[in-house]
């Protein structure tokens, strides 16, 4: 039965073990090496497949959440705000929250870190094997208003309610209709006690009935948001202003 590293590779392929495959020379010259033992060589292969696995189902996951872009929260500088502590941090990264459908509401100004915050759990979330979705209220819109006909919004909508957290950016950026109304409570009506929700806002929920129009649907939407919630106020500069590049070097 002696098969060549070739004809092995091969066999792995067939067997859907496509990482292992192309690992397969190197793990041998490791495993003369330094004289493993079979069950020492066996447990290098399941560990290397199955942490190349994980990586790649990080990143389709991180793919199908449709971030803007991608900026990991040590990038996020908690000195710099007064919204959020060091421990209060840590205590969101610990996901106890996510666990049990908790929403969060980042409320405050453009520029001071919303969106960047909730990209940032969202893609530690994805580290620790939730699915996320991103999409912002404009998108979000368009995605209600076209699922009924629309292929790609249908699928996007399958990806959006199978999520364990939801992340809407720019929420009530923008008045709606009636229909709109209708349709978003839908969504909050489906992922209520089913997924978590970060929404981004710079207008209060005491607000939000002037750009609903209907105080019977923004009461509706509400109830189910802030039935476990926590809001968290980011007050002060503008993020983006602190930390422009300029175009021209400054004068001696």
């Amino acid at each position: 039965m002696n098969k060549t590293v070739n004809e092995l590779q091969e066999q792995f392929r067939q067997l859907r073990l496509a990482e292992t495959a192309e690992e397969l020379p190197q793990l041998l010259r490791e495993a003369e090496k330094t004289s493993w033992t079979y069950l020492e060589f066996l447990e290098s292969i399941t560990s290397f497949e199955l942490t190349k696995r994980e990586a790649k189902s990080v990143e389709r996951r991180v793919k199908w959440a449709r971030f803007p872009y991608v900026k990991s929260l040590n990038e996020f500088r908690v000195e710099e705000q007064s919204a959020l502590t060091e421990r209060q941090l840590a205590q969101l990264l610990e996901f106890s929250w996510l666990e049990q459908q908790y929403n969060l509401i980042l409320l405050g100004p453009p520029g001071v870190g919303k969106t960047f915050l909730a990209i940032g759990l969202g893609i530690e979330a994805i580290q620790r094997g939730f699915h996320v979705y991103f999409v912002t209220m404009g998108e979000l819109m368009q995605l209600l208003k076209t699922q009924e006909f629309a292929h790609k919004s249908q699928v996007q909508m399958k990806r959006l309610q199978a999520a364990d957290l939801v992340i809407i950016d720019d929420l009530m950026y923008m008045a709606m209709d009636q229909r709109e109304a209708n349709l978003f409570f839908q969504l909050i009506n489906h992922l209520y006690e089913r997924s978590s929700i970060i929404l981004t806002s710079n207008k209060s929920p005491d607000q939000w009935s002037e750009l609903m129009g209907d105080q019977g649907i923004t009461t509706a939407i509400l109830d189910r948001l802030l039935h476990r919630v926590e809001v968290v106020h980011m007050d002060g500069d503008s993020y983006r202003m602190k930390n422009r590049q300029h175009l021209f070097s400054a004068k001696v």
